[in-house]
C-alpha cells in the first residue's frame, strides 16, 4: 500500500510537471508545444557464485520538450521538473528553432490521430521493492542450477529486476494522458564441464506481474539443463541444408521486418523492401498482426511516443506487406498518415501452423536447430543475412548433438519465402510473439 500511494504522488507530480510546461507554453506566440514526461523506479539484483556482485535502486525520471516554430524544431531534456527549470527548458527550445532548419514536414500529429481517452491496459501491477525477497529470487535460480547436476561447475550470474514505470504526456492541441505500467525479469545463466570442456547457456523470463513471472527454481533447472546440453559441441561441414530458429531466436529472425518496413528507412529508400508494399514477402499463410491493447502485453501501449493512438492493424494478410512503420515526420514525407509507431513496434502475433516442436523436427527431418544467434551482420539495404549461430544437428527429426562455430547466411527475401512452417510453442517473453520457425534451406558455414 505505501507503495501505491508513493506511485501516485509520482504520478501526480509528473502531470503537473507536464501542466506548468504547457500553461508556460501558452504564453509564448506562434509555438506548438508536445511534452513528454517519464519516470522509472525499482530494483535490479545481479547473483554470481552466492555473492551479492551489486544492487541498484533506480529513481530516474527526465522531461523532453519539443517546440515547433512554424517549421523549425527544437527539442531540449532535463531533470529538472521546478518552474525555474522548465522555463529555462523552453527558453532553451524555442532558441534551438530559431537557429534550426525549416522542415515543412515537422509538427505536431494531426489532432484526429491522437488519444484524448487512454484505455486501461491492464499493465500495472506492483509489488514491494524489496531488496531481500530479490537477492532470494535470484540466489534461488543459481542454487536449483548447481543443484541440478554437478557438471554444472560456474556461473555468470543470476539477476532479477523489478521496475515501474510512469509516462506522461500532452501537446498544445490539448492532448494530456498518462499511463503507467511494471516489469519484472529474471535470468540465469550458468556453465557446464566435462572433458575440460565448458559450455553456457542461459533462461529467462519477463512479465508485466510478479506472479506470472518463471518461477526461479525452474528457471535454474532449465538453465542448468540447456548449460549441459551444450557439451559435446562439434563444428560441422560447410552445407546447404533446412533450419529451424527456435522460439527464442524467431523473434531476432522477425526483427528485420521492423527495420526493412520503417518510415525512416523507407522515405530515405534505404530498405530492400522499398517497392514491396501491398506485395507478397512470406507464404501465403502467413500472417502477422499487431495488437497493442492485449491486457498485461510486453508491448502494449494505449500511444505512441507523439501521442497517437495504437490501433490493432495488419502487418502482413496473406503474406502480403500491408503497411510500413510511420510516425508523423515520414508519414508526411511519404505523403502518407502515421500509424503510431514513433518509439517502435506493439505486440506482433505471428501466425503458426497449429503443429508441436516436435512435429516441427519431424517436418524438417535432418537439418540445423539454431538456439542462439551472434553478430550483427545483416544489412537492410541488401537483405542479405550473415550471423555466427550455435545450436543441434538433427537427423530423422531427432536432436543429435550439439553444434557451435558456425555461420549461417542467405538474403532476407529469399529468407522469409523459404518459411514452410511454424510451431506453436509460442514465445511469451518477446513484443514479437512466434513459435519456432521452418525454412526450407540455408546456407552454412563451418568447416
Amino acid at each position: 500500500m505505501q507503495l501505491v500511494n508513493q506511485i501516485e504522488k509520482e504520478e501526480n507530480l509528473l502531470i503537473n510537471t507536464v501542466n506548468n510546461t504547457l500553461r508556460l507554453a501558452q504564453e509564448k506566440v506562434n509555438f506548438s508545444i508536445e511534452v513528454f514526461v517519464k519516470k522509472t523506479i525499482g530494483i535490479s539484483v545481479n547473483i554470481r557464485n552466492s555473492i551479492i556482485e551489486n544492487v541498484e535502486f533506480n529513481s530516474d525520471g527526465a522531461l523532453f520538450i519539443t517546440v515547433y516554430n512554424k517549421f523549425s524544431k527544437g527539442v531540449v531534456s532535463s531533470k529538472d521538473f521546478s518552474i525555474n527549470g522548465i522555463k529555462k527548458m523552453l527558453e532553451i527550445a524555442i532558441n534551438i528553432s530559431k537557429y534550426s532548419s525549416s522542415d515543412f514536414f515537422s509538427g505536431l500529429p494531426d489532432v484526429e490521430l491522437l488519444c484524448f481517452k487512454a484505455p486501461d491496459l491492464d499493465l500495472f501491477h506492483p509489488s514491494e521493492l524489496n531488496i531481500k525477497n530479490a537477492i532470494s529470487f535470484a540466489s534461488i535460480s543459481e542454487k536449483e542450477a548447481f543443484k541440478y547436476d554437478k557438471r554444472i561447475i560456474n556461473s555468470e550470474g543470476s539477476f532479477f529486476s523489478n521496475h515501474i514505470t510512469i509516462n506522461v504526456f500532452g501537446n498544445s492541441l490539448g492532448m494530456l494522458e498518462k499511463y503507467k505500467s511494471t516489469r519484472y525479469s529474471n535470468y540465469a545463466c550458468m556453465i557446464a564441464k566435462d572433458n575440460n570442456i565448458m559450455q553456457r547457456d542461459f533462461s529467462y523470463s519477463t512479465s508485466r506481474k510478479l506472479d506470472d513471472l518463471e518461477k526461479p527454481d525452474i528457471l535454474g533447472r532449465k538453465t542448468a539443463k540447456n548449460a549441459i546440453s551444450r557439451l559435446g559441441s562439434k563444428k560441422i561441414n560447410t552445407t546447404r541444408c533446412p533450419i529451424i530458429f527456435s522460439k527464442e531466436t524467431s523473434s531476432i529472425f522477425f526483427s528485420h521486418l521492423i527495420s526493412a518496413i520503417s518510415g525512416d528507412n523507407v522515405y530515405r529508400k534505404s530498405t530492400f523492401l522499398l517497392h514491396d508494399l501491398k506485395k507478397r514477402i512470406f507464404p501465403e499463410w502467413l500472417h502477422i498482426e499487431e495488437n497493442p491493447h492485449i491486457r498485461k502485453g510486453l508491448g502494449s501501449k494505449p500511444f505512441d511516443s507523439e501521442g497517437v493512438s495504437t490501433n490493432i492493424k495488419s502487418i502482413i494478410k496473406n503474406g502480403i506487406l500491408q503497411t510500413w512503420l510511420l510516425n508523423t515526420y515520414n508519414a508526411r514525407k511519404l505523403n502518407l498518415t502515421s500509424t503510431g509507431h514513433s518509439g517502435g513496434i506493439s505486440n506482433w502475433l505471428v501466425s503458426n501452423k497449429n503443429i508441436s516442436f516436435r512435429e516441427l523436427l519431424k517436418t524438417m527431418k535432418t537439418g540445423l536447430l539454431v538456439t542462439e544467434l551472434m553478430g550483427q551482420g545483416v544489412d537492410i539495404v541488401s537483405g542479405n543475412y550473415s550471423r555466427g549461430a550455435v545450436g543441434f544437428w538433427v537427423e530423422n527429426g531427432i536432436i543429435k548433438y550439439p553444434v557451435n562455430e558456425i555461420t549461417i547466411s542467405g538474403n532476407l527475401k529469399n529468407m522469409w519465402t523459404n518459411i514452410l512452417s511454424i510451431s506453436n510453442d509460442i514465445n511469451m517473453y518477446s513484443n514479437i510473439q512466434c513459435g519456432s520457425v521452418l525454412l526450407s534451406e540455408i546456407q552454412i558455414s563451418g568447416n
